[in-house]
């Protein structure tokens, strides 16, 4: 990213908590046309704990959006487990879901198809408001929608305003207005920057980080900008064809990744510095992502893997320990650290 300069999340480590949300063998298959399934997610396990950021990054299709849907029931889960402060999600119904969704709350990647262009702001920001039955009355919501609108940045006449009339910064600061409304404890954050402009994109990020140290709110950060996941993210799993191939903290995965598709994605990341940029080594990728309808046996990325050997074609890797709060799921990097080498890591500046 260009323009403004991001902020940092602070490196202290979060206090030693019992997960708000855990996340355990998540699995989203759909049906394909004719005879197969389509694997979206196939297996994701992570925690997330109160006040923390969690960064999901991947390519396009690699299932971290789905995986976000599922979390809040839009998508049904085909297997595994969702629990938010030990409360099983996957079962919920009627009113126990609805009241699930109050403390679940989403950010929509296209801040313009998101918002329904028939009601206003106000409309809008309410909406949550009225379906969970709060702040009841005209003028008591009102009121709200105020102050939701200024805690976004925006002036509360925007209210009678209607989704066409902005752009698209505002328009995502809505979003985040009717995310805010019913007070959430989980944020899921699906691309929440990458329909906008650059130059707005540091602004959002700078207010989704003043509103998590204002609110104490929890992230699930989705995105393939792998810049601004490292600013604004205390933890970062790294997903690959429905599952996840390296989770670690922000400063490690960034500094020393262990997987070879984490290290192949940060070296595409560009540097302003040319004599830094120069000096680097690009690790390109060859062959095509496999269809999760038709997974190769074996490791998933063997295929396009540079350090891939006869076993990863072989065993299907399962994401554990690296070292202390270092998972990741490669046979490679399992192996060179049993013989006393560091996983090969790309150089960063």
């Amino acid at each position: 990213m260009s323009g403004d300069t991001l902020p940092e999340v602070s490196d202290t480590l979060l206090e030693v908590s019992d997960p708000l949300l855990e996340v355990s063998d998540l699995a989203v298959h759909f049906r394909a046309r004719g005879k197969g399934v389509v694997k979206a997610v196939d297996g994701v396990s992570f925690n997330v704990r109160r006040g923390e950021t969690l960064g999901i990054v991947g390519e396009s299709g690699c299932g971290k959006s789905t995986t976000g849907l599922a979390l809040l029931r839009l998508v049904e889960p085909t297997a595994g487990s969702v629990r938010l402060d030990g409360v099983e999600l996957a079962g919920l119904r009627g009113g126990a879901l609805r009241a699930m969704r109050k403390r679940v709350a989403m950010i929509f990647q296209d801040p313009y198809a998101s918002l329904n262009p028939r009601l206003s702001i106000g409309d809008i920001v309410a909406e949550p408001l009225e379906v969970h039955g709060l702040h009841a009355g005209r003028t008591a919501r009102r009121m709200r929608v105020d102050e939701l609108l200024t805690m976004v940045g925006l002036d509360p006449n925007f209210r009678t305003r209607y989704p066409h009339e902005l752009s698209g910064g505002q328009r995502q600061r809505v979003g985040i207005a009717r995310a805010l409304a019913t007070e959430p404890d989980v944020i899921v954050a699906d691309e929440p920057i990458s329909a906008l402009d650059v130059s707005v994109q540091a602004q959002i990020i700078n207010l989704l980080e003043d509103l998590q140290g204002d609110l104490g709110l929890t992230y699930l950060f989705i995105a393939h900008d792998l810049a601004a996941v490292q600013h604004i993210s205390h933890r970062v799993a790294v997903m690959y064809l429905g599952r996840i191939v390296e989770l670690a903290d922000r400063v490690t995965l960034y500094e020393a990744p262990a997987h070879p598709y984490t290290q192949a994605l940060l070296s595409a990341i560009p540097v302003a510095d040319t004599a830094v940029e120069r000096a680097r080594t690009r690790i390109v990728l060859t062959g095509d992502v496999p269809s999760p309808r038709d997974p190769p046996p074996g490791c998933n990325f063997a295929g396009r893997c540079p350090r891939a050997e006869d076993a990863c074609r072989d065993v299907d890797p399962v994401l554990e320990p690296l070292r202390v709060g270092h998972d990741v799921a490669c046979l490679v990097a399992r192996r060179e650290l049993a013989d006393g080498d560091s996983p090969a890591a790309v150089t960063r500046p």
